[in-house]
Parts: structure tokens; C-alpha cells; sequence
């Protein structure tokens, strides 16, 4: 079973999102027979390699919103974080665009590590407060899983790697993606957003269940569609 995964480094709900996969997976009596495949879908292709400013500046700056507003926003997303048992320092984190760690992201699918590559990014990003665009935190990453410090150095700006973000985004387009995280799981069940653990543990239940049964696809209500 594959289960397709379009999400942003940047971007704290997929943080979020993909945790709560990542825990329903691990409970999944079937894990082992899961295939995570993860695809870039940058929220901001246009934020400079560094932001000169804090991340409430930059999105006050670039959701055009007032700044108690957006203070009140990272603020709830921060508790939402928490109570899962995850640190987001929005004081903290540096906003820098995202496509070199997508690069990575790439390599590392290739290497049979793009979970492990993608969870410490997105700690390293709002726990850690490095800069995710930054080419010795991303070697630093990368070699933590095995990852040639060579390999990384040749992938990192890479021609093919662009044009493999091009493709995921393409793909995204044509099955009606607008926004992160999104999941499909076993090309049956779409799943938008930072949904509870339980939506994921139901649509990888089905899904399973609809290849024992040589059935087509279904529906496991609310978000969750096929």
C-alpha cells in the first residue's frame, strides 16, 4: 500500500498533520506493508532563501493581516502543537524559503529515509530554530540518516530536483490539491489537512481492507474521501 503525502516544510500544520499520520501508521497492524511517498508543495515558492525579520513579521507581511492577529493565530497553533507533544517556538523559528530541504527530501526518498529526513526538518525548523535553507543544517540532517555529506552537496540546488518539485506540484494540480498536508492513501482516500489520528488509523483500515477484498474505494466520512 502506497500513501502519498504533499506537504511543506514550512508549514506548521503539515508539521502537525504528518505527526498524527506518523502515529497512526505506527499503530497500523499493516505498517510494514506502507510505502510513504512524499511529494514538495511549497505554500510560498517566493519567500527570499532568508527572511530579514521574525516569522510573525513575515506573515503579517505576506497574509497582509493584522499583527495581534497573527499573534493570536501562531498562538493557537502553537497549543495545537502541545498538546500533541510538539514544540513550535514561532519566537523562535527562522523563516527561510523552502525548497533546498525539499531537495533533500527528494534525496532521502531515494535513500529509503524521507520520514525520518522530513520529521528532524520540521523540528529543526520550529523547534530548533535553524534555517532549514541553510546548506550545513541541511548535510548536518541528512547525515544523521546516513545520507553522503557528497550526495547532499550535489543535490542541494539541483536542476533535477527542481523539476522533480515541478512535478509534484503538477500532480497536486491534477488531482485538486489547494492546500497542506494532504494525503492519499492507497490512491483511494484523500484526507485534507492536520486530521486526528483516528482519520488516518480509518482510511489506513479501509484502504487495507479494500485490497483484501479486491473492492474499489469508499468513503470514511467528513474529510476523508475516495
Amino acid at each position: 500500500m502506497n500513501v502519498d503525502i504533499w506537504s511543506d516544510l514550512a508549514c506548521p500544520w503539515c508539521y502537525i498533520g504528518t505527526e498524527r499520520f506518523r502515529r497512526a501508521l505506527e499503530e497500523f497492524e499493516g505498517r510494514k506493508e506502507v510505502k510513504v511517498i512524499w511529494h514538495s508543495f511549497q505554500l510560498d515558492p517566493e519567500l527570499p532563501g532568508l527572511f530579514e525579520g521574525s516569522e510573525t513579521d513575515y506573515l503579517v507581511q505576506s497574509k497582509g493581516m493584522d499583527r495581534a492577529d497573527v499573534e493570536a493565530m501562531v498562538a493557537q497553533v502553537a497549543a495545537t502543537a502541545r498538546a500533541d507533544g510538539l514544540e513550535i517556538d514561532f519566537d523562535n523559528v527562522v523563516p527561510a524559503n523552502s525548497r533546498l530541504a525539499h531537495h533533500l527530501v527528494h534525496l532521502a526518498q531515494l535513500r529509503g529515509v524521507a520520514s525520518e529526513v522530513n520529521h528532524d526538518l520540521f523540528v529543526a525548523h520550529f523547534a530548533d530554530g535553524d534555517n532549514i535553507a541553510d546548506l550545513s543544517v541541511l548535510t548536518r540532517i541528512g547525515r544523521a540518516h546516513g545520507l553522503d555529506a557528497d550526495d547532499i552537496a550535489e543535490a542541494i540546488g539541483s536542476p533535477a530536483y527542481d523539476t522533480a518539485m515541478k512535478s509534484d506540484a503538477a500532480q497536486a494540480q491534477g488531482i485538486g490539491i489547494a492546500g497542506v498536508p494532504f494525503f492519499v492513501v492507497d490512491g483511494r482516500y484523500g484526507i485534507s489537512g492536520a486530521q486526528p489520528k483516528e482519520t488516518f488509523a480509518k482510511a489506513l483500515t479501509l484502504a487495507a481492507e479494500d485490497v483484501e477484498s479486491g473492492g474499489g474505494g469508499g468513503c470514511c466520512g467528513g474529510s476523508c474521501c475516495g
